[in-house]
């Protein structure tokens, strides 16, 4: 059996364990199996890669930082976000990569205008760092909004007017709004949304969540999650076959 599977915590449901059943059922790969291992603490990811016939990890929300540690190499890209949502098997040991960005972009691209010149990233996590390095090779500037104050970034009490009509970009990285709290969004001031945003999150459960439904009532362009998920996955088959 060739054993993949999703490293996270608190992850009884997960797009990629159903991704990738199918994908394995469509293909007739029936000694393939996908399975979620839920840990509640990054250390316990020993006792994961002790057991027998794994061949490749993604990984989610908290680990994509804490997980470094224990790699042998990290992938050039994975290296310069700081941050690993895919983990390959190989002669040398554990490689990482980060897939996040590549399923980011893909997804994105179609939607940009040339007027999408400044954004705001909301969250700092592992995945705000992929959306971080995709915006900045797209030249696009971008803001991290934070709930903490740090040098560089808005905190959510500091954005006003003026600096949601400048960003016409705006990214949740946020779990704010998931299933089940799906009456969550990000703290913003939505009434200065127009037309002209693209309000871009994340997550994929609910299709459409809190964040994006205010956006739309206001007339922005609004896109979920889902597309990146599946590049991501896509791109993730690709390393563990070494396409």
């Amino acid at each position: 059996m060739n054993r993949f599977g999703l490293l996270g915590k608190n992850i009884s449901y997960s797009f990629s364990q159903g991704y990738f059943s199918e994908k394995f059922k469509a293909l007739g790969l029936n000694d393939h199996s996908y399975e979620n291992f839920d840990i509640q603490k990054i250390d316990e990811f020993k006792n994961v890669i002790a057991q027998d016939n794994l061949k490749g990890f993604n990984v989610t929300i908290p680990y994509k930082e804490d997980v470094i540690p224990y790699l042998d190499e990290l992938d050039a890209k994975a290296e310069k976000i700081g941050a690993v949502n895919t983990i390959q098997f190989t002669e040398n040991g554990l490689k990482g990569f980060n897939t996040d960005a590549y399923g980011f972009q893909k997804s994105l691209e179609p939607f940009l205008k040339p007027h999408h010149k400044n954004a705001l990233i909301l969250g700092t996590g592992g995945a705000s760092k992929a959306v971080r390095f995709v915006l900045d090779q797209l030249g696009i500037a971008n803001t991290y909004v934070s709930r903490n104050k740090n040098q560089g970034q808005y905190t959510y009490g500091e954005v006003d007017k003026g600096i949601i009509e400048k960003n016409t970009l705006i990214i949740n990285c946020t779990p704010l709004g998931t299933y089940p709290n799906v009456e969550d969004k990000p703290a913003l001031p939505y009434q200065y949304i127009g037309s002209k945003h693209l309000l871009y999150d994340l997550i994929y459960n609910p299709e459409k969540t809190s964040f994006l439904a205010s956006g739309e009532t206001k007339g922005a362009i609004i896109c979920n999650g889902l597309s990146m998920l599946e590049h991501q996955a896509e791109k993730a088959w690709e390393i563990w076959n070494n396409v």
